[in-house]
């Protein structure tokens, strides 16, 4: 195992002529013989990378680090919790996404309409392949809720950070508790998932 959990805030990467990735800005110590370079962007590979990156806003730059020793990541006093992947696909919140191992891809997909009036595109972030993820969560530890065929789940897109399973995403436009808590601007949307998964949540919205 590569990621550890150091702390309820920080994750170490124990390196052993390995490597990890991480978004930049993310390591906050390190011992050993480590060195460090761009990894690029999240959005794949290649030239489609980019362009995804700047028609979706899903910035994420990364760092790697390759080397013998122990690197410490942490972001912003975050929590964070490991995930392990074994030949899965997460879709997750990209602002959430911290440190990468093993054989893992990164790929942004269109994820539907912000509602038919609106028109807005919205794409989310996926990573697949076998590996460990280090997630974000602020205000407190994940929350995972079950989702099964019989009880879909709806969750404020603010408060989304992954799911996983065999989900489908679809929006709910018909929003009216957050006119109720004044939260009405623009057009209210949530998010609603179906079939069998796991939704995992933080108790903060972003």
């Amino acid at each position: 195992m590569q990621l550890v959990q150091r702390s309820k805030r920080v994750v170490e990467a124990r390196l052993n002529n390995t490597s990890v990735r991480a978004i930049s800005g993310s390591m906050v110590a390190y011992e050993g013989q480590v060195a460090f370079k761009s990894a690029g962007f999240g959005g794949g590979d290649g030239v489609l990378a980019g362009l995804k990156q700047r028609a979706t806003g899903e910035a994420l730059s990364f760092m790697e680090a390759s080397g013998n020793g122990i690197v410490y990541f942490a972001h912003n006093a975050a929590e964070t919790t490991i995930i392990e992947l074994d030949n899965e696909t997460l879709q997750v919140e990209s602002q959430q996404l911290m440190v990468l191992n093993g054989n893992l891809q990164t790929n942004v997909t269109f994820a539907g309409l912000r509602g038919a009036s609106s028109g807005q595109g919205l794409f989310t972030t996926t990573v697949s392949g076998h590996g460990q993820i280090a997630l974000l969560s602020n205000g407190g530890p994940l929350i995972h809720l079950e989702v099964s065929p019989q009880y879909p789940l709806v969750v404020d897109p603010d408060a989304f950070v992954c799911a996983r399973g065999q989900l489908s995403q679809s929006f709910v436009t018909d929003v009216s508790w957050r006119s109720a808590l004044g939260q009405g601007g623009g057009e209210a949307f949530s998010l609603r998932w179906d079939g069998s998964g796991v939704v995992s949540i933080q108790p903060a919205e972003r």
